[in-house]
């Protein structure tokens, strides 16, 4: 059960795992304060132990088919989460992400979703979304450049903390 698949330009995709955690986790506390900014998530106390249990439970959806969580690297350094979470009783998926800063602005997302989508199709999804605050430029334009048409917008619908956000459903419908 491996997956990994090639980007271009010194990027890719590999399957998450055990083996990830302890750079993930060293990733995800070097970006925290702009996660927090986004990521419900993040605000809660991140630890190894965290990370590790989280990677265990993606694993298992992965091995059930119901999830693909993969890291994105460049070259042999990891700079970002990439996951499609499927429905497939409804073909229906979801996409999150997040990157580097330091990454941020080089096409690596985008072409990350783009080799989710391609795997989203091979295995019958029919409707993608991707769902981010509004106030989420970079995620936004993400979802745009991919194709995606902006489904709706939810108000007070993304717990952020104390206060909730809008949040913005943007989908791609494919025929079948």
């Amino acid at each position: 059960m491996r997956f990994t698949h090639e980007l271009g330009d010194g990027y890719a995709l590999a399957l998450r795992t055990l083996d990830t955690a302890e750079e993930m986790h060293a990733l995800t506390m070097a970006n925290l304060d702009r996660l927090r900014r986004w990521e419900q998530w993040a605000l809660y106390e991140q630890s190894l132990e965290a990370t590790t249990a989280f990677t265990q439970a993606q694993l298992a959806s992965y091995v059930s088919g119901d999830v693909l969580p993969t890291v994105l690297l460049r070259g042999e350094v990891m700079i970002g989460s990439v996951s499609l979470r499927m429905d497939h009783a409804a073909r229906t998926a979801e996409i999150g992400y997040w990157v580097d800063a330091a990454a941020e602005g080089r096409g690596a997302v985008t072409r990350a979703c783009s080799a989710l989508l391609r795997e989203a199709d091979a295995r019958g999804i029919r409707r993608v979304e991707i769902r981010t605050t509004v106030d989420n430029v970079r995620s936004l334009r993400v979802a745009e450049r991919l194709g995606f048409q902006r489904d709706a917008v939810l108000a007070s619908a993304m717990p952020h903390g104390d206060e909730r956000r809008d949040l913005a459903v943007y989908a791609r419908v494919t025929d079948g």
